[in-house]
This record gives structure tokens, C-alpha cells and sequence, in this order.
């Protein structure tokens, strides 16, 4: 889905107001700074392709190598060139970067130096020289087809007021009179839309290309320790969880409950016209409400029917549960690490309550199914649809429950519904 206000021209190209926008400017600016550096790109690569050139036609029409002068220049200026285009490309790429900010708001970070060696061995500082090498090789030949349309463009338009002095020939033929010009002037006014629409296909052409070869890589190592301390920090979370399950359920809970069974014996014991028997009934109550406070956020940790029925049992009962009439569909087979089967199971849970509050459905459906090696849940209703985790819905804090065990989840929502939530877990234990 496009954004309110899109930051970058490749994402404004398809919105209406487009012509009527900062965007066409900020195009022009764009394509105007580009003339001069990748002119002088362009006249640095005449300086080894033109002899190159001239080598490979002496080649070719005498069937032998150019001089030994010449060879020798030419080897001196390729190995000049590669010696220097890594340290050239610095600040070329600099402003590149700082450029690309015309059309495309989103940062682009710049690369740090890594060290006169070290810039010679990075991937990154190729991928910049590779750059240099498509604006002063590709980008000029794009311009001068652009510049030609333009200028023919021009000519269409003017060649009503030019007729007179001389025959200006419109794209294929001499025009002789005012008569004949003016249809081709017409269709020159026509082309006007379309030619800035080109320009600004050109640019973003251009931005994408630089955005990919200017960003910073992604550091692997990096990535990797930054999964494996989420994988830590689940694990310790999960630990964490059940010892506070179990401090709960053998602690609080059993000590709870004596409490409660000893305000109840006491109640019995004392006279209701007594003064203590009010206290001693509100204090019996409150018990009673911690009680079932106490065992719905054991439950909230760990539901009870997870670990007695299953995933696919515990699912049912939720389902059971509904106020919509919701079908499930179980293929499971083997056993799910833990954090898959209660991320499942809060999956299930929270998507039935959206339905139940806010889809205004009369049927939902709950899949469960391995497939290779992940756990795949949908949950799908024939509501109203428009789901959108903006509006608070829940699905912005069941998405980080999902990412959190490695997965993924994926919404399809039109207005009008139906509405299917699909989560991908994986099963690596």
C-alpha cells in the first residue's frame, strides 16, 4: 500500500497529484546535478576508452596489435585507473550520498573508512567504483536520449512561430507553412506530461541504482550476534517464565487458597449480627477475587490446557469458547518446542478475540500444519476485513510476540474482508 506522504520519487510516480507536486523539481535538481559530475566521469573514461578503442580497430582491420606505445599507454592508464578509482570514489560517492537526498528521503548512512588496505579488499568500496563507472558510462547516454526527446519536443511546440523564417523539419518532414505546424504543436503540448514523467522515471532509475550500490553492506558477523542474543534472551525469558509459573502454582496459589478456605471457616464460625462478620466477609471476598486473579495470570503464562491437552486440543477449547462458530483444522505431527506451542496457542487466542470484537463475522476457520520445518497457523473469518494493526487491534503487539520466536506474520485484510492472519514459526529446537 503507497504511504500518506511517500519519501522517495519511485513510490510519488504513481500517485495522481504527482505533476502538481515539489516532487518534478526536486526531479530536475536531481538530473541537473548530475550533468557535471558525471561529465567529468565521462571525459575520465574517454581518456583510456578512446585509445582502447583505437586498439581494438587497428585489430580488427589489420589483424595485428596496435604499437608498442600505445599498448604501453594503454596498460599504464588501466592500471592507473584501477589503482585509483577506490580512492576516487570517496568522495564521489560523498556527495553522491548527500545527492540522493533530492529524491529519496530515507537515510542512506555513509561508510566508514576502513583503512588504505582494508579499502582495497572492501566489497563496498568496488560496488562505489562500479557506481563511478555507470554514471560516467550509462547515465550520459540515457541524458543525451532524454535531451534529444526534449529538444524535438521544443521544436514541436515552436515550429508554428519559426515557420516563417525558415522550413524547421519536425520529426521526419520540412513544414512549409503555419498550417501544417500547428497539429505537430499540438501533439508537442500534449508530450509535455509524459517527457516529465520520463525525466522522472530516469531519476528514479538512477536513485535506485545508487541506493544499492552506495549503501552500507549488512555486517553478517553483526547479524549473527544479534541473533544469537535473541535467542539468549528468549531462552532466559523462558526460564524466567517458568520459574515464575512455578513460584505461583506452588507458592502463592496453594497459601492463597488456605487463606481463603480459613476466611470461609471463619465466616461460619462468627455471628452475622457480630461486628467483625462485615470485615471479615469483605476480607473473604477479596481473597476469593485474588484467587481468581492469581490463577488467570498463571494462566496467562502458561495456559493449563496447554499443557494437559496439546496445541491442537488447547486450540479447540478456545474455539469452543468463541461467540463466533469457528472450525479448526489440526495436521500436527511430533512434538513443538515450547515458546512455538504457546505462541501458537496466544496467536489463536488474541486473533478469535479480534474477530469476536471487531469483524462482525459469523464464521472463522484455524488451521494448524506443519510445513517443512515450520509451524504454519491461519486463522481466517468471513468479516468486515479492514484490519489494520495502525487502529490498535492488537496485531502490533501479536506481530512482536511472533518475531520474538523467530517467525513471521502475514495479513491480507480488504475492506470488505474476508480476513486471513497467517504466522510462520520455526521449529528448530
Amino acid at each position: 500500500m503507497t504511504s500518506e506522504h511517500p519519501r522517495h520519487l519511485a513510490a510519488t510516480l504513481r500517485r495522481r497529484d504527482w505533476l502538481t507536486s515539489a516532487w518534478p523539481w526536486r526531479t530536475l535538481a536531481y538530473l541537473v546535478t548530475t550533468v557535471p559530475i558525471a561529465g567529468v566521469l565521462t571525459v575520465g573514461l574517454l581518456v583510456i576508452g578512446a585509445p582502447l578503442l583505437a586498439a581494438a580497430d587497428a585489430l580488427r582491420q589489420h589483424g595485428r596489435p596496435p604499437e608498442i606505445p600505445l599498448m604501453l599507454f594503454l596498460a599504464v592508464g588501466s592500471l592507473t585507473m584501477v589503482a585509483v578509482a577506490p580512492l576516487a570514489s570517496v568522495p564521489v560517492a560523498a556527495v553522491e550520498r548527500w545527492r540522493l537526498g533530492l529524491v529519496d528521503g530515507r537515510p542512506l548512512p555513509a561508510s566508514r573508512w576502513p583503512g588504505l588496505v582494508a579499502r582495497y579488499r572492501s566489497a563496498a568500496a568496488w560496488r562505489e567504483v562500479a557506481y563511478l563507472f555507470w554514471l560516467g558510462g550509462v547515465v550520459p547516454v540515457a541524458y543525451w536520449l532524454l535531451l534529444v526527446l526534449v529538444l524535438l519536443d521544443v521544436g514541436m511546440v515552436t515550429s508554428p512561430w519559426v515557420v516563417g523564417e525558415a522550413d524547421p523539419v519536425v520529426i521526419w518532414r520540412p513544414i512549409e507553412s503555419t498550417g501544417e505546424a500547428v497539429p505537430y504543436a499540438i501533439v508537442g503540448v500534449l508530450l509535455l506530461p509524459v517527457l516529465v514523467y520520463l525525466a522522472g522515471l530516469l531519476a528514479a532509475v538512477q536513485a535506485a541504482v545508487a541506493r544499492w550500490a552506495l549503501a552500507s553492506p549488512v555486517d553478517a558477523a553483526a547479524l549473527r550476534e544479534v541473533a544469537r542474543s535473541r535467542t539468549r534472551l528468549v531462552g532466559a525469558y523462558e526460564a524466567e517464565r517458568r520459574r515464575i509459573e512455578r513460584d505461583l502454582h506452588d507458592g502463592a496459589q496453594p497459601r492463597l487458597t488456605s487463606l481463603t478456605l480459613q476466611l470461609g471457616l471463619a465466616r461460619l464460625d462468627v455471628p452475622e449480627d457480630s461486628p467483625a462478620a462485615r470485615p471479615l466477609a469483605v476480607a473473604h471476598d477479596q481473597a476469593r477475587g485474588l484467587m481468581v486473579m492469581l490463577r488467570q495470570l498463571v494462566h496467562g503464562i502458561r495456559p493449563q490446557s496447554l499443557t494437559d491437552l496439546g496445541l491442537a486440543d488447547a486450540v479447540r477449547e478456545v474455539a469452543d469458547a468463541s461467540p463466533v462458530a469457528v472450525t479448526v483444522h489440526a495436521d500436527l505431527d511430533g512434538d513443538l518446542p515450547e515458546i512455538v506451542e504457546i505462541t501458537a496457542y496466544f496467536v489463536v487466542s488474541e486473533a478469535l478475540g479480534n474477530v469476536a470484537r471487531h469483524a462482525g463475522a459469523t464464521h472463522a476457520e484455524v488451521r494448524l500444519m506443519r510445513a517443512g520445518g515450520d509451524l504454519v497457523v491461519e486463522v481466517s473469518d468471513d468479516g468486515r476485513g479492514g484490519a489494520d494493526p495502525a487502529r490498535g487491534t492488537g496485531l502490533t503487539g501479536l506481530a512482536d510476540r511472533v518475531a520474538a520466536a523467530d517467525g513471521r506474520l502475514l495479513l491480507a485484510s480488504p475492506p470488505g474482508g474476508p480476513t486471513l492472519v497467517r504466522v510462520e514459526l520455526p521449529c528448530r529446537r
